[in-house]
């Protein structure tokens, strides 16, 4: 998450707000220290986002994946 501070957050205040409305939130920091997180209201509260594996159990993956189409792989270049 972006963090910018208090001067730069007041200058780019729109460009800030349209980036937390596509999801980027972003931090406001005063003399370096974080003050406040800016994101859009029907953003997910922190720790509630969806995460790597939520398909966990309803995927399998062949044992060969990692050799699978290797024979033609190899005749496209010449092996």
């Amino acid at each position: 998450m972006e963090s910018v501070n208090m001067h730069e957050a007041k200058t780019r205040l729109s460009q800030l707000v349209a980036r937390a409305q596509q999801g980027e939130g972003f931090i406001i920091a005063k003399a370096g220290k974080p003050l406040v997180r800016v994101t859009a209201i029907d953003s997910p509260e922190p720790g509630h986002q969806k995460r790597i594996g939520f398909l966990a159990g309803q995927l399998s993956i062949p044992d060969d994946f990692d050799r699978m189409g290797e024979d033609e792989i190899a005749d496209m270049f010449g092996g």
